[in-house]
């Protein structure tokens, strides 16, 4: 890799996001650091923010594409749309990082490691992500990684809606429609999509069937509210997800030969009712919310192994507003979870009580300081806490945010990894090993620029341990063992963005995250360069809209039967188009590793070459 790339091409191109002046970006209302609107001005956590408009401009089908465009966010996936994949903000494990979608936890216990499946979100009908980075989701009971809030299409006076259908190499389609309206006291909206692609051959060792493993995902999703009065609103929200995903690599149960007939089904039904209430200076919501999934194995034709679990949390969340200068959040979320997989049955509850002291001194300092206390019925209590500050000033023709925060969290090991561990097939040196919670804590300081003239330009520094980690036993493949010592994550953010005319806006972000285990080793599948840079042009009224985005990777390390193996360097280079034809009436296209760049993000694992996808979208 040229080490010069990332800062050579930020530097042309100086979080990717529509066309906005940067100066607007301190007024944009953000919910995800403390759960409560707050204005980005007075945050000091690091937040990004994607949109509807960049999700449908990039038009990728999979939500996890997108996000790997945002700053410190990485993806591994192991051959294609549905196959395993894992999200790292900061090179933290997915797992480690929690994804609410409208609210509700989409986090899957019946996994060996409790964590949301990230690589079932498809990106339709999502109309807003925003993305905490680091251990500073104190509200959450969050660990290391850091928070994704995810909210759908909301209803608008009246009635509106959106159909679209798209189709492109390795037969893929999908099929995706919205609808929703409203008026004072009503409102609803209701969506569904239906994804299917042949996909590849997942694994570059399948050569013997050689097959291409493919995907299906149906999901659909709805929300309705009622306005009961001004200051009363109840609101209900539901979503299930069907999939089914083709895969490489598993065992005949006849023969216990390797197998390249493999399958992955997986459903997920969540739901989450709500109260909301205000009176004066205090808001109320109380929420219930859950989920179930199930996860079935067939490897050969024959199911091999079959999980159900299920997450409820009874959530408050109440907030006093005395004047502009003082704001106290505080709130309760009694959780339990359970997994059933025909061995074991185990269920536990842990419940979190916190509160965050929120503090404006002269319009141009904000201070937060809160404390969390968590009480697991397997791990006994344990306190967390957050600091956090952001300070402004004028300077020549725009304004200097300085800001920087200290945080702290846990995770209790899954019940999933402690049945493995403790199971009748386990073995040393995991079947010798008694987990127990791992703790971290993490700080970042930085300072952003935002330009009157649109230049907006931001740098982050951040450290983060996580001490007693947990990992699976990847030499002897035993269960899971832990770490003796401290895992660390330490790193620089870059980001830029620059509006050169009022059609063009040019967008970059570099990240580098040197990255140790607690033996002093780099930590596998985490890059220690990441960049993305994009090019968004407008033309003839906005009726054209034309994208180019490229990614890179850099400095990967995998391992390959307990050995660790260098990944190639790679950047990936996609481009976008759309053109509204009618009014409401779109056409949309665009091209995937535009350069057929040949690139693994696991080591033995596929990933798609050039490949061309096409659609129509109507919207009233």
């Amino acid at each position: 890799m040229n080490k010069l790339f990332p800062l050579t091409a930020l530097a042309i191109a100086c979080v990717s996001s529509p066309l906005v002046s940067a100066n607007d970006k301190l007024e944009e209302i953000v919910v995800i650091s403390s759960r409560v609107p707050t204005p980005l001005r007075q945050i000091g956590t690091s937040v990004s923010v994607i949109s509807a408009n960049e999700i449908q401009q990039r038009g990728f089908n999979s939500l996890m594409d997108v996000l790997r465009s945002q700053p410190a966010v990485a993806v591994s996936n192991t051959g294609g749309a549905g196959k395993t994949s894992s999200l790292r903000i900061r090179g933290e494990e997915g797992f480690r990082t929690k994804i609410y979608l409208d609210k509700i936890d989409i986090s899957d216990t019946s996994g060996t490691q409790t964590g949301p499946r990230i690589e079932h979100l498809l990106s339709s009908g999502i109309q807003r992500v925003e993305i905490l980075r680091g251990p500073q989701g104190l509200m959450y009971g969050a660990d290391a990684g850091g928070i994704v809030d995810i909210t759908t299409a909301s209803s608008q006076d009246g009635l509106s809606g959106e159909f679209s259908a798209e189709g492109g190499r390795y037969g893929t389609q999908q099929v995706a429609a919205y609808l929703g309206g409203g008026n004072d006291s009503v409102d609803f909206n209701l969506s569904a999509s239906d994804f299917e692609t042949d996909g590849f051959n997942a694994r570059s060792d399948d050569t013997v069937l050689r097959d291409d493993d493919g995907y299906e995902n149906t999901t659909f999703h709805g929300r309705v509210g009622w306005n009961v009065s001004e200051d009363f609103r109840l609101s209900l929200t539901a979503r299930d997800v069907d999939a089914e995903n083709a895969y490489d690599n598993c065992f005949d149960p006849v023969t216990f030969d390797r197998a390249d007939d493999c399958r992955d089904d997986f459903s997920q039904s969540a739901w989450r009712a709500a109260a909301q209430y205000e009176a004066g200076a205090f808001t109320h919501e109380l929420s219930y919310m859950g989920n179930e999934t199930d996860r079935d194995y067939i490897d050969v034709g024959v199911t091999t192994y079959s999980a159900h679990g299920e997450l409820e949390t009874l959530s408050y969340i109440g907030s006093f507003t005395a004047d502009d200068s003082l704001r106290l959040v505080y709130g309760v979320d009694l959780e339990e979870s359970s997994v059933e997989d025909g061995a074991d049955d185990p269920k536990r509850t842990q419940d979190g009580y916190y509160a965050e002291y929120q503090g404006n001194f002269n319009d141009n300092l904000y201070l937060t300081a809160g404390l969390r206390y968590d009480d697991n019925e397997d791990f006994g209590d344990h306190t967390s806490y957050r600091v956090s500050g952001a300070y402004l000033f004028s300077l020549n023709s725009g304004e200097l945010k300085l800001k920087g925060t200290y945080g702290t969290g846990f995770r209790a090991p899954s019940l999933s990894e402690i049945a493995l561990n403790n199971g009748p097939w386990a073995y040393p040196p995991a079947s010798d090993t008694v987990l127990k919670e791992e703790e971290s804590d993490g700080y970042d300081i930085g300072l952003s620029w935002y330009g009157k003239t649109g230049l907006y330009l931001e740098a982050v520094y951040f450290d983060q341990t996580v001490s007693d980690e947990i990992f699976y036993d990847l030499v002897d493949f035993s269960g899971y063992l832990q770490g003796d010592g401290e895992t660390n994550s330490t790193g620089v953010e870059l980001i830029g963005e620059v509006s050169l005319i009022s059609s063009l806006t040019l967008s970059g972000n570099y990240t580098y995250n040197d990255t140790e285990d607690s033996s002093g080793a780099t930590r596998i599948r985490r890059p220690e360069h990441l960049i993305n840079l994009g090019a968004d042009w407008r033309g003839l009224d906005d009726k054209l809209v034309l994208g180019l985005n490229v990614r890179g990777s850099y400095d990967i390390e995998g391992i390959v039967d307990g050995a660790r193996v260098a990944l190639d360097d790679y950047e990936v280079i996609d481009i976008n188009a759309s053109f509204e034809i009618l009014h409401g009436l779109q056409i949309y296209g665009r091209v995937e590793n535009l350069l057929d760049e040949d690139y693994e993000e696991v080591p033995n694992y596929n990933t798609s070459g050039t490949a061309a996808y096409a659609g129509v979208r109507y919207s009233f």
